[in-house]
């Protein structure tokens, strides 16, 4: 009775073996293709780091009488306020 169960776990246990191995090859496949692909996306994305420009100082702001006086040094800088947002930061 034992060995005619033999032949049947040996068939299954030779599948689950040669399962296992084809998994692992296919798993290695597909690692080494994605690893390439990164690579080539590496090669053809020139996406520069950007730099910050230094600040600069282009105007000053007075406090007179309860009223704000901002004074611009460059006239390009004046029409690049009016059409921009200002961004305000405090200084503790």
């Amino acid at each position: 009775m034992s060995l005619d169960l033999l032949f049947p776990f040996g068939v299954l246990l030779a599948l689950v073996i040669y399962l296992i191995f084809t998994r692992n090859a296919f798993e290695g496949r597909m690692l080494k293709h994605y690893e390439d692909k990164f690579d080539e996306w590496k090669k053809h994305n020139k996406a520069a780091p950007s730099k910050d420009t230094p600040k600069e100082l282009v105007a000053l702001l007075y406090k007179k009488n309860y009223k704000y006086e901002l004074e611009v040094f460059k006239k390009e800088e004046l029409e690049l306020l009016n059409i921009s947002k200002i961004n305000i930061k405090e200084m503790t």
